[in-house]
């Protein structure tokens, strides 16, 4: 069998089992499924039904390229903009309790039918009958738990303290009048939950022992589950969650103080702990940071950075989600001199390009290099001659993931004359005068995970999977606790550099102290993991919303969208006011619970100010 059958075999594969965990969730289940006993039961007395069931447990999983009408994380947060289209209410402080973004009512539909499953499986016979039926069914029963966990998990970021439900399927006659559990009791019932998931979970879904089986690309596993233990005790360290006396006032109906109020620093050291155990039990069973070898270390640098998302995901994703929208990622953020004529509009914020360092590792503030006000005569395989010299010289992540005016052009370009390279001036090709919506109000759109083949028509769209956890993430979970438990430990550059590196830029030297440490780490957890929905929660958990470099709200900065007739226009290269938004408040630490559910649940608290 040829190389290239066998890779159309594997893809056709990984199509099918893609189809069967989300595509076929994609017209619910349980929307089609009458609610009742009768009908349970049944399900659960056959295979094909109860596994139907269970693939349905995995339709909450998020997708993070479902932007920007989906996931909208990015878009609310110091990272992207896409208000020519939709501005959500986070953006405006119009938050209210009856127009809630959180989609906790989900949420707990999905929990409860995980809870049902829980109940029912070792009670089907047809499974129990198959060859490993019994692990299957053990399988299965880990997966369940470890869903009801996360979304729990899912919930609390949104919320903060949520009610538990009790671990058993509910009826209409049951008490559902359940108060907010403190921050730390959710914290440790979702841990114990997923410790005990773990105990019916592989390490991994083998072949024969040590080739993984690509048709189980999804599934959890104890690498995903000790992957996102040390993400709960990351956010569970942090500021936020760790002493806040700010929230001393977010109380249940009886006076319980939701959030503790003293600061306990050994939770830093079970992060620390966490982390790197989820390092080795990946590691241990090949995972590795993907890296692409080329003569040239920029070259391989960029190609590491930008091939990631298609090739590099069997090598460092850890959870892996198997279906993604990246074609309409792909559309919305691909300039409009993309064959076929892409919608030009997710924008990256002036200030989340400014920390792109240089390609010699300096900030853009430490080096006379760094210049807005020339523009260069050569071309390279990045940009075109004529380009602003604020965007040469950069690192080679700058290039993959961020497009700028003469860039070139991140997918298949347009025939005809310039849309080879992208022109975000006024009268360009990809400029506010050539559509009424359709550009970014930055100047600059998201390149990250385009596709080099992308394009609208013939439409060309790569399949591939969405990382929801990659090594690298782990890696910044580490360095991050490390600097906070046990400042200069070794293992904080070992870790962090092997991210720079592997990026194309400079180790950092040792003799950081742990504040210039923990600017560095936090620095790279913006630049490495830009648009995956990450920067929302970190800036919340850091409590650092409202400081100048990570302001949530006011005004936001880009070039000139408004002048320009040429690439080199130095009225184009401006900094300027692009949008604003509401002041920074609060209550947008977290999201309310709906309205409704208030209205229900009588010993319900809402987050102060909503």
């Amino acid at each position: 069998m040829t190389m290239k059958n066998l890779n159309k075999i594997q893809f056709i594969t990984f199509c099918v089992f893609l189809s069967v965990l989300f595509g076929a969730c994609e017209k619910d289940y349980f929307d089609t499924q009458p609610d009742n006993l009768l009908s349970v039961e049944k399900i659960f007395t056959n295979r094909g039904q109860t596994e139907r069931w269970w693939a349905g447990l995995f339709t909450n999983v998020p997708d993070i390229w479902d932007q920007p009408y989906g996931q909208q994380y990015g878009i609310t947060t110091d990272e992207l903009d896409a208000s020519n289209w939709t501005n959500p209410g986070m953006n405006s402080g119009a938050i209210t309790a009856d127009g809630t973004p959180s989609n906790f009512v989900s949420l707990y539909e999905r929990i409860r039918l995980a809870t049902i499953f829980l109940e029912r499986i070792d009670g089907n016979k047809e499974i129990l009958e198959q060859a490993n039926g019994a692990a299957i069914i053990q399988h299965y029963k880990g997966e369940a738990r470890f869903l009801r966990a996360y979304y729990y998990w899912s919930m609390m970021k949104q919320l903060g303290p949520v009610a538990i439900a009790p671990l058993v399927s509910s009826s209409p006659g049951d008490d559902f009048q359940i108060p907010r559990s403190t921050w730390d009791e959710c914290v440790n019932f979702v841990l114990s939950e997923i410790e005990k998931a773990k105990f019916d979970l592989p390490v991994d879904y083998y072949l024969d022992g040590t080739t993984v089986d690509g048709t189980k690309i999804g599934r959890i596993n104890k690498i995903i589950a000790t992957a996102l233990e040390s993400q709960i005790l990351l956010y569970h360290a942090s500021p936020l969650f760790n002493g806040n006396t700010e929230l001393a006032d977010f109380k249940n109906l009886d006076g319980t103080v939701l959030f503790n109020q003293v600061y306990d620093a050994n939770r830093w050291v079970k992060a620390a702990q966490k982390a790197k155990e989820a390092i080795d039990i990946a590691e241990t069973n090949g995972k590795m940071l993907y890296q692409v070898v080329d003569a040239n270390p920029f070259r391989a640098g960029f190609l590491s950075c930008r091939n990631l998302y298609w090739d590099g995901w069997k090598t460092e994703g850890i959870w892996n989600r198997p279906a993604s929208g990246t074609s309409g990622w792909e559309i919305h953020s691909s300039p409009r001199s993309t064959a076929g004529t892409a919608y030009n509009g997710i924008a990256v914020v002036q200030s989340l390009v400014d920390e792109y360092r240089m390609a010699d590792g300096k900030k853009t503030t430490e080096t006379s290099t760094y210049n807005e006000n020339t523009y260069t005569n050569t071309a390279t395989p990045y940009y075109v001659a004529g380009t602003n010299t604020m965007f040469t010289n950069r690192e080679p992540r700058f290039y993959a993931q961020v497009t700028f005016n003469g860039a070139v052009n991140p997918g298949v370009a347009k025939s005809g004359t310039n849309n080879s390279r992208v022109e975000f001036f006024a009268s360009g090709t990809s400029g506010k005068s050539g559509s009424p919506r359709d550009w970014p109000k930055t100047g600059y759109t998201a390149r990250k995970n385009i596709h080099p083949t992308f394009s609208v028509s013939p439409a060309v769209n790569t399949a591939r999977p969405a990382m929801l956890i990659r090594l690298a993430e782990l890696y910044l979970n580490y360095a991050e606790a490390l600097n906070e438990s046990n400042p200069g430990h070794p293992d904080i550059l070992i870790y962090l550099n092997k991210i720079k590196t592997r990026a194309g830029l400079p180790a950092l030297a040792p003799g950081f102290n742990q504040t210039e440490m923990r600017s560095e780490i936090r620095h790279e957890r913006r630049i490495e993991l830009s648009f995956e929905g990450h920067r929302y929660f970190d800036v919340r958990r850091w409590k650092i919303p409202d400081l100048s470099g990570s302001n949530q709200g006011g005004a936001f900065y880009g070039m000139n969208m408004d002048k320009g007739s040429s690439l080199s226009d130095p009225a184009f290269h401006q900094r300027t006011i692009s949008f604003s938004r509401a002041a920074w408040q609060r209550k947008s630490y977290f999201m309310p619970y709906g309205q409704n559910e208030m209205d229900r649940n009588k010993k319900l608290v809402q987050f102060p100010g909503y």
